[in-house]
């Protein structure tokens, strides 16, 4: 089972996703690396793709879906309006947490997005 660390943002009921070429939209994440922590993976990941640092991290929850395990933070960021497409990204963009279900997302994203919708 590949195990992956998934951020959520969020501000001002927006949540950001990201996007590789030609792919859907996700929450921003990745890969955790050998002999790194999931909030490691976590604030890493966010940062290679979207430039954004994160100043804390909330363990919301764990979520499998297909062979992927997402351990999943919601992330407060210091530096919001700097955040930009870096690496392997493509696109980021703000989008109504309440209209996710309306984008071109994986089954995960929208669990996570539906899990996330119901503590706020």
């Amino acid at each position: 089972m590949k195990v992956r660390a998934t951020v959520i943002c969020e501000q001002d009921r927006h949540i950001l996703l990201v996007r590789k070429p030609r792919h859907h939209w996700s929450l921003p994440g990745g890969k955790v690396e050998p002999g790194e922590t999931r909030a490691d993976a976590a604030v890493r990941e966010l940062q290679e793709e979207t430039g954004l640092d994160a100043e804390a991290l909330l363990y919301l929850m764990e979520l499998e879906a297909g062979s992927t395990r997402h351990h999943v933070y919601e992330a407060s960021v210091v530096n919001i309006d700097e955040v930009r497409p870096q690496n392997e990204i493509a696109d980021c963009i703000w989008y109504p947490l309440d209209a996710v279900q309306n984008l071109n997302t994986n089954e995960a994203t929208r669990r996570i997005v539906q899990a996330f919708q119901r503590r706020l």
